[in-house]
This record gives structure tokens, sequence and C-alpha cells, in this order.
């Protein structure tokens, strides 16, 4: 088995990533190469996405506090390589930009590594990661806040341009700061989300991501189809699965509150099986809830529980249903007497 690619790794090649796309273009060929390089690590795009951010600070930045820099200080200072450059470009100054390109994947690599050079600004950053059971509300430097369900990992990445939300796993419901300046972005695999002031729910899943708007309006899309968004307004759902196709925009009505009651620390259950909720407690506990009747599970349940009371469940589903509860310590099993 191959050794795990390291994130410093990472880093470096994605930031070379970066100049090289900023060097040749974005043509199909380096496109179609850049996309396979992402899809060969999670991590991956994150770090893309970071790179990115840094080098454009340096297109911004005057690393040297001015446009034109001597070209002998700016490779002593940035790194950059002289020897590259074609002799009619050895004068005493150069454009900024061309020296960068020398210096330009080290920064990117530093500033997406997390590192801080000075005279160069490094773009708000913060990763939150949720234990099982764990759920936070965590407000974003932008003025957003971000109410984080069990089990889930993100990295925020805030430019002056636009905020980039990276969802590795879990579920995430975002309360948008509007800023109609800075698109407010989230990537959870190949699939997009884009809003400026509005509220909605990311949940990455094994076989797609669900998004669930509350308030206002977003565009998804899957990565590469920039052009034909889908738009899902206030009250509807969209569920974009692993084959191709167009999602499906769908009323969510009264479906979203209950699904997004884990806000408040809560499962909300009305027409579900004892199956999908013994499925939903065991995302939030490490005593597992078992069923072990089959047609049992297909029951139906109404009820309202905290995410930490499996076994309050469980004495309820069987009181209603006729059925045994046995209590282990790590499961609590279900089955008909």
């Amino acid at each position: 088995m191959s050794e795990r690619e390291t994130a410093q790794a990472i880093s470096d090649r994605a930031a070379e990533w970066v100049a090289r796309i900023d060097r040749e273009g974005g043509g199909v060929a380096a496109r179609a190469e850049l996309e396979a390089w992402l899809a060969g690590d999670e991590r991956r795009r994150g770090a893309y996405f970071r790179a990115q951010a840094a080098w454009r600070m340096l297109d911004r930045a005057s690393v040297l506090g001015a446009g034109q820099v001597p070209v002998q200080e700016a490779a002593d200072d940035l790194g950059g390589f002289e020897a590259d450059l074609p002799p009619a470009d050895r004068g005493p100054a150069l454009p900024r930009r061309r020296v960068l390109w020398g210096a330009g994947v080290a920064i990117a690599a530093s500033l997406a590594a997390g590192l801080f050079l000075p005279g160069i600004l490094q773009p708000p950053s913060q990763r939150i990661e949720t234990a099982l059971g764990e759920i936070r509300r965590v407000p974003l430097e932008d003025g957003s806040l971000a109410a984080v369900n069990t089990q889930t990992t993100l990295d925020v990445t805030l430019t002056p341009e636009v905020r980039e939300i990276e969802l590795a796993r879990g579920e995430v419901w975002f309360q948008v700061a509007k800023d109609r300046t800075r698109p407010f972005v989230v990537e959870a695999g190949e699939v997009r989300v884009k809003a400026v002031g509005t509220a909605f729910a990311v949940h990455r899943t094994g076989t797609g991501v669900d998004v669930q708007v509350t308030e206002g309006i977003v565009e998804v899309w899957r990565d590469g189809q920039e052009g034909a968004p889908r738009r899902v307004s206030a009250g509807m759902r969209t569920f974009v699965g692993k084959t191709p196709g167009a999602p499906r925009v769908v009323a969510g009505g009264d479906e979203i509150d209950r699904s997004l009651s884990w806000r408040t620390g809560q499962l909300v259950f009305e027409g579900d099986t004892v199956a999908e909720a013994a499925a939903a407690f065991n995302r939030y506990n490490a005593v597992k809830l078992e069923i072990a009747d089959p047609a049992l599970g297909q029951e139906e349940m109404i009820g309202r529980f905290r995410t930490n009371e499996p076994d309050a469940f469980a004495r309820a589903a069987a009181a209603l249903l006729g059925a045994r509860v046995e209590t282990g310590p790590d499961r609590i099993v279900l089955s008909r007497k």
C-alpha cells in the first residue's frame, strides 16, 4: 500500500498547479490533467483553492513596495530564479509578475500551508470539526453563522473576492451574511452551492449531496457545469447524486424543518420508520440502536427526542409496538416479544 501523501506535499503541488494554469492558461488538456490530480485525494481541492487565494493575493500585493523591482533584490528576497529569465529581461528592473513566476510557487505554497510571510496578508481561514454527537454553532469571520452537525469537517477560506467553504464530510446549515461583492460558495466533492445572502443546509453523504434552502435562493451545479446551475429557493431542496444528469428540485415543506431539527439537538419523526429513526440516532451516539426484526424496522413512528436519547426512543417504540428492549454496553436491541 502506497504511503499517504503529506499535507505539505499536497500544498506544494497545488501551488505548482495554480502557477502553471496562470502561466499557460487553462486549456482542455491542462484542465483534464488538473481534474485528474484533484480527484486523487479529497484534500487536494481545498489546497488548490487556498493556493488560488494566495496567488490572487500576490497579484494585488506590492511585494517589495513597488510594481517594478530589481531582479537580484527580488530573487534574494523572494527566492526567485534570475537564471531562468531570458537575457533581455535581466535589466535593472522587471515587472513584478515576471519575478513572481520564479517565486510565486513557494509563496503560494507557504500561504496554502497556513504560514505568514511579511508584507503579504494571509486570507482568513479556519477548520471546523465536530466529533460524534457534537453539534456546534460557529460564527464565521465574515459575519455568517455555521451550525455544524455531528462528525463534520469543513475548511473556511475568506478572501476579498470570494468566501469558499470546503465540506469534506458531514452536514452544515449556513446563515450567510449579505455581501454581494463576495459570493459564498460551498464545495462538497464535485457539487457546488453558491449564495450571496441566504440560509441553506448542505449534507454530504456516501451517495451524493443534499441541499435544503430555508431562506433566499442558492445555485447548485456540478464542477465543470457552471454554465447550467439549478436555482433552489426557500422551502425547496435538491439531491445531487453521483450519477450524471440534472438534479431535480422539489418542494421540501415541513420536511426541511424536521430534517434540520438537529440544530436544536433534537430528532423529529413523523411517519419515519423505526429503521430510519435508528439510523438517525446512530449518527450521534456510540451506543448503537439495532433492529432485530426487519418487519419491526418498517413500522412507522411519530415523536420528538433529544439526539443523545436512543434509550428513550427504544423504550417509547417498544411500548407503542409491543416490542422488547435489550440494552448492552455498546448497543440497544429492539425485537419482537
